[in-house]
């Protein structure tokens, strides 16, 4: 809890990133490819991320769904939003924006109404129009400096009304274009599957649960996932219970028995049959390489 609401950014080296991860907000004016470390192994967010591509390209996975970004635009990434990057290109930069749930509460309250706001909210990759790009380097450069005013009393609140301004009066233009093609394609079989399969992935494995839900025969699930994806529904769930698996297995200190019951096997044993047979090693095998 923060009652007097004042901001939390005490930190003075960007490699502390528990400090960052703890912080109302952090920003990055100028983020390069020579600043990016060296990543294979999958990440999973704890707060949420807004990217401003500015330059370059990337290639990188988001929830198992691979996504390829040209500049100029926008990535935004949810807190419990795993990422694992591919490929960036030496001309790569980018500003970014953490932010915690406090803070994305209190922007909530000031652009709920807004319907593009919504959009925002559920899509990961908005493209920029290159007439406003100049608009939106101009806003980095602007709550960097707020960032940086250590002793602005008010620096909380003023950075969530100079983000809501913006969005007000530039970022929404970027947003608009993305409602009507989210209405066309909401009802999608593929897209309600795999949220479904983000919610539930924990508890239920077997094809018939989310079938159920759509109201569709699993065969005709397998078959429509297959045809639009490239991989099965099974597949598909099988890819998110092992790439959770994967981020425990690497980023917490869990033991592996916690780690099945986390994600709901019988047991220890079965968990680590079903890991191997998908990764071609074990658990522990996995948590040491």
């Amino acid at each position: 809890m923060n009652p007097d609401n004042k901001i939390l950014y005490d930190f003075d080296l960007t490699e502390k990133v528990s400090n960052i991860l703890s912080s109302d907000f952090w920003v990055c004016k100028d983020f390069t490819q020579w600043m990016m470390p060296s990543l294979s192994d999958p990440v999973k967010f704890t707060s949420n991320v807004s990217i401003f591509l500015k330059n370059g390209e990337i290639e990188a996975d988001i929830d198992l769904i691979n996504i390829k970004l040209q500049s100029p635009c926008i990535l935004n990434i949810r807190s419990g939003q795993i990422l694992q990057i591919k490929y960036f290109s030496v001309d790569f930069q980018c500003s970014f924006i953490v932010m915690s749930k406090r803070f994305i509460d209190n922007l909530f309250l000031l652009l709920k109404d807004n319907r593009a706001y919504g959009v925002a909210c559920r899509n990961s990759i908005i493209p920029i129009n290159s007439e406003i790009t100049r608009r939106f380097e101009s806003f980095y450069s602007h709550i960097d400096d707020i960032f940086r005013d250590k002793d602005n009393p008010s620096g909380y609140q003023t950075m969530v009304l100079a983000i809501s301004s913006f969005f007000f009066e530039i970022a929404y233009k970027c947003f608009v274009p993305q409602l009507e093609h989210k209405l066309r394609n909401n009802n999608r079989i593929s897209d309600r599957f795999l949220s479904l399969v983000q919610e539930h992935f924990k508890k239920e494995r077997f094809l018939d649960f989310y079938a159920t839900q759509l109201e569709i025969s699993p065969k005709h699930l397998s078959r429509t996932m297959k045809a639009t994806t490239g991989f099965t529904a099974v597949e598909w769930i099988e890819r998110y219970v092992i790439l959770e698996a994967k981020v425990m297995l690497k980023s917490t200190n869990l033991s592996i028995q916690q780690i099945s019951d986390e994600l709901n096997f019988p047991s220890q044993s079965f968990f680590g049959k079903y890991f191997k047979k998908n990764v071609g090693i074990s658990p522990k095998e996995f948590r040491n390489s």
